[in-house]
């Protein structure tokens, strides 16, 4: 098994999170807000600005095997100190080996350690059962939603 590592992007690899974005829409399109057409003509994603900028409310986790991306997982912090979690997504031939795991708790982990007491939501798409249980393992919540099309879910610690 190879060792993961997890950290939070650097501003020079913002072209290989579009990649990696972009292999998620393609492969995945049900599991994202997106769609792989619509975003391959978008010169330059919003998140791209926020790694090469380094801003401490918008930032992406990256699992890396050896030095290559095998997944990402985006935070967002809102209003009222909350934040969400975006984007999470692993490459297929590395899913079932805790990575989504692992990014999810760094994730959670750099958020809480900036933003005393914060409180972490995020969506998941009905019927991606396999997201659903990750998130409930690692302490999410579901709570009550506005929308019929996603699941809202708070993390528990």
């Amino acid at each position: 098994m190879t060792s993961i590592s997890y950290r939070k992007l650097l501003p020079e690899e913002s072209k290989i999170y579009r990649a990696i974005r972009l292999e998620s829409l393609e492969k995945f399109p049900e599991s994202f807000g997106a769609t792989y057409q619509e975003a391959v003509n978008i010169e330059k994603f919003r998140i791209e600005n926020d790694i090469e900028e380094q801003t401490p409310e918008r930032f992406v986790y990256g699992a890396f095997s050896q030095q290559e991306l095998v997944g990402i997982c985006t935070f967002v912090k809102n209003e009222n100190n909350t934040g969400s979690i975006y984007q999470m997504y692993v490459k297929k031939e590395f899913q079932g080996k805790n990575i989504g795991q692992g990014l999810i708790e760094a994730v959670i982990a750099e958020a809480s350690q900036k933003f005393n007491g914060i409180e972490i939501i995020l969506e998941v798409a009905p019927g991606n059962d396999k997201a659903y249980n990750l998130y409930r393992k690692i302490g999410f919540q579901e709570i009550p939603s506005t929308s019929s099309e996603e699941i809202c879910m708070k993390y528990v610690p």
